[in-house]
């Protein structure tokens, strides 16, 4: 309902989505109506359990859906594009971070935290990108299909990927003492998962993709498209990455096999848009509790980390694109989508939270910045894409598109 409302305020649905959970959460619910809020969400562990694992499932497989969007003819001719954009994204909110870390007030460290650990921490947070919500955004907003729409998902893949490598390397630095060894395995893991699904998962897809469209139809395409996504999430999870990554190298595996027509994956994509997605957004809306805002040194401390997180994360994709020979408002609308964190930097706060980097009050404020990164990704992409033109090639990819949705209805 709330997605519903959201859409008719001319924002994407998602916006909605992630406000039902801040509403029936701590941060409304719990204040106004504890009893109520008792009552409607038990706050036993286990069941919270099973909410986080279906949406876990929902965020599997709408990075996957996404990743079956990519167009790599696109990439392989904006490859130096990509390449700088992602750069700049990456290195300027790194260090704007890592610098506000080291002057924050000593008290909104956690005691026992290592300053440093501290800083490298939030630095990786500023850098970072959240997939699922741009995934959701652009998808929401028809903007998957343009041009810049995919520059936005795979800059931002780029930076995700190695944002997860800082972090894992944050987190070992956390826990012990950092050794080379750290760096080099983490490292060699990413390399080992590009070129294994490049080499061997590439046509290992693609002859289960046209075995199951021969044996079970639209079906058995759809349970073949699923596995690949989880399967992979599953593996780079054990190998100490995030499972977010592996489920979207396994839909750039689904459709880039070029095993089956892309019609027979629209059921898929219904029910993860219409319902994993939704469930996923706000599962993660109730682990946050905005209320430790009201300390005024918290507010402080959360107004600065959120302008620097917008300058670094705007400036670095903007200039990148500019550097690119990309227009203004192409460079505006690829800083906007960039600088969408959402609940990619809430999962990122809660591993801080766990490993005690972060206190209480900075969960709280990158929290915060998570939000309302997204929340103004929306009306700044309307704003500089209706200044963008169309290209022949985003109309063939529309045409595509609709008539993907046009089997959709016959499908139903």
């Amino acid at each position: 309902m709330l997605g519903r409302l959201a859409s008719r305020f001319g924002m994407p649905a998602v916006v909605g989505e992630l406000s039902a959970g801040l509403l029936l959460g701590p941060t409304l619910l719990d204040h106004v109506a504890p009893g109520l809020a008792a009552w409607l969400m038990p706050k036993q562990a286990d069941q919270f359990h099973l909410l986080d694992a279906v949406g876990q499932i929902g965020v599997l497989l709408l990075v996957g859906v996404t990743g079956i969007e990519v167009d790599f003819l696109l990439l392989r001719r904006r490859a130096t594009t990509v390449l700088r954009v992602a750069t700049a994204g990456l290195l300027l909110p790194l260090g704007l971070g890592v610098a506000t870390g080291l002057l924050l007030p000593a008290s909104l460290i956690p005691q026992g935290a290592d300053r440093v650990v501290f800083a490298l921490f939030l630095g990786v947070a500023m850098c970072l990108s959240a997939m699922p919500v741009i995934a959701k955004t652009l998808t929401d907003m028809r903007l998957l299909h343009r041009n810049i729409g995919q520059l936005i998902l795979v800059t931002g893949m780029v930076d995700d990927a190695f944002g997860w490598l800082m972090l894992s390397i944050v987190a070992a630095m956390a826990a012990t003492a950092l050794h080379a060894a750290t760096i080099v395995v983490s490292v060699l893991t990413v390399l080992a998962i590009v070129l294994a699904a490049a080499t061997v998962g590439r046509p290992t897809v693609r002859l289960a993709l046209r075995l199951a469209e021969r044996t079970g139809g639209s079906t058995g395409v759809v349970t073949v498209a699923v596995t690949v996504m989880v399967a992979c999430g599953a593996v780079t999870q054990a190998l100490g990455m995030e499972a977010i990554f592996g489920a979207f190298v396994g839909g750039v595996l689904v459709g880039s096999s070029g095993g089956v027509p892309p019609a027979t994956l629209v059921p898929l994509k219904t029910i993860v848009l219409a319902f994993f997605a939704p469930l996923f957004f706000a599962t993660a809306g109730l682990r946050v509790d905005l209320t430790a805002l009201g300390r005024p040194v918290v507010l402080l401390a959360g107004l600065v980390v959120l302008t620097v997180a917008v300058v670094g994360k705007f400036a670095g994709a903007f200039l990148g694109g500019l550097t690119s020979r990309l227009s203004r408002w192409e460079a505006l609308a690829l800083g906007a989508g960039m600088n969408a964190r959402g609940v990619v930097e809430i999962v990122i706060a809660m591993v801080g939270l766990r490993l005690g980097v972060l206190g209480t009050e900075t969960y709280t404020v990158v929290v915060m910045v998570a939000i309302i990164t997204s929340l103004m990704a929306p009306p700044i992409l309307r704003f500089a894409m209706r200044r963008v033109e169309y290209t022949a090639e985003e109309s063939l990819r529309a045409d595509q598109s609709d008539a993907s949705l046009a089997h959709r209805a016959g499908f139903g």
